[in-house]
C-alpha cells in the first residue's frame, strides 16, 4: 500500500479541480463561442459568421454549453423564430479569465524562446535598437564630414 503524504494529495486535488474545469470548459469550440457571447446576446446565425463554425458544431456546442450552465437559449416565436444566446452568470464569471489569458498571450506568445523573461528581451531589443540606430547614423555622419 502507497501513503501519499498530504501535501501531494492537497496538490493533487487541486490540479483535479483545473483539469475538471478545462474539461468543462476547454474544447476549442466551447471557448470561441463563451469569448464570442462577451459581447452580449446573439443569435445563432450571428454566432456561426463570427465563429466561422458549421451550422452542426455550432449547435452541438451550445447544447452543451446549456446543459453545463454557461450559456441561455431564448426562442422568439415572432416571424421569423428566432433563437438567442447569452452568457448566464456561471458564463460570464469566466469573462475575466479570458482578459487574464488574452494579456497572458500578449505576453508570451510570441515572446523569446522557453524560460527568457519578455522583460529581459524588451531590454535587449532597446539596446539591439539603438545600437542600429548608432550604426545606421555612422555612415551618415562620416559622409556628411567628408
Amino acid at each position: 500500500m502507497t501513503l501519499v503524504s498530504p501535501e501531494i494529495q492537497q496538490s493533487n486535488e487541486e490540479a483535479c479541480v483545473v483539469v475538471e474545469s478545462l474539461e468543462q470548459i476547454g474544447s476549442q469550440w466551447r471557448l470561441i463561442v463563451l469569448h464570442d457571447l462577451q459581447d452580449g446576446e446573439k443569435r445563432f446565425n450571428e454566432l456561426k459568421r463570427s465563429t466561422d463554425a458549421s451550422s452542426r458544431t455550432l449547435s452541438r456546442v451550445l447544447d452543451d454549453l446549456q446543459e453545463l450552465g454557461f450559456v441561455n437559449r431564448r426562442l422568439e416565436e415572432d416571424a421569423p423564430v428566432a433563437t438567442f444566446y447569452s452568457l448566464t452568470p456561471k458564463g460570464r464569471s469566466l469573462c475575466p479569465v479570458f482578459d487574464e489569458i488574452e494579456a497572458w498571450a500578449d505576453e508570451w506568445l510570441h515572446s523569446p524562446p522557453a524560460g527568457e523573461d519578455p522583460a529581459d528581451a524588451a531590454e535587449t531589443n532597446a539596446e539591439t535598437d539603438e545600437d542600429d540606430a548608432e550604426s545606421e547614423s555612422a555612415p551618415k555622419a562620416k559622409a556628411e564630414a567628408e
